[in-house]
């Protein structure tokens, strides 16, 4: 049984930093994918860094780049958020993929496997 368990998270002012992980259940290389995604209230769940294992190369979305970095070992993954903006603020989620192949890892319809969500609040 697969199991993705985050920690982390909570409430930050603009310009911080805050760090989630999350604990896989089996070695990250039985994954095809891993990511992590967020939802906002009334916004639509976003993509916001991915890795296909196949190549090892992460993915950022715009709203990312520059200021959140992903990393993983083999049994965790980890989302870095620095710089942090009011607009950051939403459930954060990990994703895994198992089987198959993944071509789109910022996409939530990749992935069969998630986290329990962990809230992130950033204040002005």
């Amino acid at each position: 049984q697969v199991q993705l368990v985050q920690s982390g998270g909570g409430s930050v002012q603009a310009g911080g930093s805050l760090r989630i992980s999350c604990a896989l259940s089996t070695s990250i290389n039985s994954f095809s994918c891993v990511g992590w995604f967020r939802q906002a209230p009334g916004k639509e769940r976003e993509g916001i860094a991915g890795v296909p294992m196949s190549s090892g190369n992460t993915h950022y979305s715009d709203s990312a780049k520059g200021r959140f970095s992903f990393s993983r070992d083999n049994t965790q993954i980890y989302l870095q958020m620095n710089n942090l903006k009011p607009e950051d603020t939403a459930v954060y989620y990990c994703a895994a993929r198992r089987g198959g192949r993944c071509y789109t890892p910022l996409k939530g319809d990749e992935y069969n496997y998630w986290g329990q969500g962990t809230q992130v609040t950033v204040s002005t």
